[in-house]
């Protein structure tokens, strides 16, 4: 049960009585579900987790600065990069339109920025 069907309930039952039965009262709030604000399924987070993923493999070439790349000669004369960075705000904006595609907007926003 939502708490907006809860409390329909108990102004119903309001307008029958001006006495409120507390274990009828205590009945009802066990029926409420839990709200989970923060969770999300497991099935949602491996398509979240899939998107990301494909979108940063596509993107990939545009994600490591080439120019920082440090090549140092190794054993055998092979030639080895140690060290190359990448490019986190990129990335970030990737992940970022990926998440968007998966948010729902909300009719009121309980916490505005």
């Amino acid at each position: 049960m939502k708490k907006e069907n809860l409390i329909a309930r108990l102004e119903g039952a309001k307008m029958l009585s001006s006495q409120v039965d507390i274990d009828k009262v205590i009945a009802l709030l066990q029926e409420l579900e839990p709200e989970n604000a923060f969770g999300i399924t497991q099935h949602l987070a491996d398509r979240i987790s899939a998107a990301i993923y494909q979108t940063l493999d596509y993107n990939s070439a545009e994600l490591v600065d080439k120019d920082s790349a440090c090549l140092e000669l190794g054993y055998d004369n092979r030639v080895e990069v140690t060290e190359v960075a990448v490019d986190l705000d990129k990335i970030t904006d990737h992940i970022d339109a990926v998440l968007s595609e998966f948010v729902i907007a909300e009719a009121h926003e309980e916490h505005p920025e």
